[in-house]
């Protein structure tokens, strides 16, 4: 459920969020609810809320069974490094 929330700010702070919110097609109020909701969770679990992108891509790979993440980024850096 929504609710109208009314906030005090400076002009010249609207103004610059409006126009970020503008620049990355977002609502100012969406921009603002996020903010909260990351502020709030920080503390109260680890799940992470996916962005769009991300979770239009999750689920188009899948690893072997037995991939080992570790030692594959190990490998790949020693390559790249040494």
């Amino acid at each position: 459920m929504n609710t109208k929330l009314t906030l005090t700010i400076e002009q010249t702070v609207i103004e610059k969020a409006k126009k970020y919110a503008k620049d990355k097609e977002r609502s100012l109020s969406n921009l603002i609810e996020n903010y909260l909701k990351a502020l709030t969770n920080e503390s109260d679990s680890n799940e992470i809320e996916l962005t769009p992108i991300v979770k239009s891509l999750k689920g188009s790979f899948t690893a072997p069974k037995n991939f080992d993440y570790k030692k594959e980024l190990t490998n790949r850096l020693s390559e790249k490094y040494l």
